[in-house]
Order: structure tokens, then sequence, then C-alpha cells
């Protein structure tokens, strides 16, 4: 597991799964997932970008055709099995 002492701005957190999953769709490196104090919730860490905060507005925001939010359904699906894949076995 990597641990992450400080938030210097390098990071950003969520314990969203869907976000996490377009945000590792849309090329953000997952760095850490962390438990949280809800046994069943956990925290996905990503590294920082500055396109981060309006990727994540278009996500939110954005309509249903946008094609700034547009993924390819195959790898959206492989991101999901990523996610899963770590949270079960532990992987960070």
């Amino acid at each position: 597991m990597k641990i992450i002492e400080k938030d210097d701005g390098r990071y950003w957190k969520t314990s969203s799964f869907n976000t996490s999953a377009y945000l590792l769709c849309k090329g953000f490196e997952l760095v850490n997932i962390t438990p949280l104090d809800n046994p069943k919730k956990k925290e996905f860490v990503f590294c920082d970008r500055p396109e981060r905060e309006q990727v994540l507005h278009n996500f939110s925001f954005s309509g249903e055709d946008d094609p700034e939010v547009m993924v390819d359904a195959r790898k959206l699906i492989l991101c999901i099995r990523v996610l899963k894949e770590k949270l079960y076995s532990n992987q960070f």
C-alpha cells in the first residue's frame, strides 16, 4: 500500500466509484485506495492535474452527447473492472 502522508496539492481524493472509473478512463493515474472510517467505503487517490477540475465539471454538468464527456464503452468497462480488482485484491 502506498502511504500518502499529506495533501500538498499533488493528489486528489474521492470516494465516488463512478467518478474514479471516469477519471481512470480519462487517463488520470490512480495512486492509492485508502480505507475510510466506514468499513464499506474507500477513498480513491489520483495524481492531480490542472485539467481535473474542468474534466469533472464536464462529467457532472455537460449534456448526454457532449463530445467532451464521451468515452469508449469498452474502455469504461475495463476501467470499472480494474477498479474492482484493486478494491477486492487490496493491491494498494
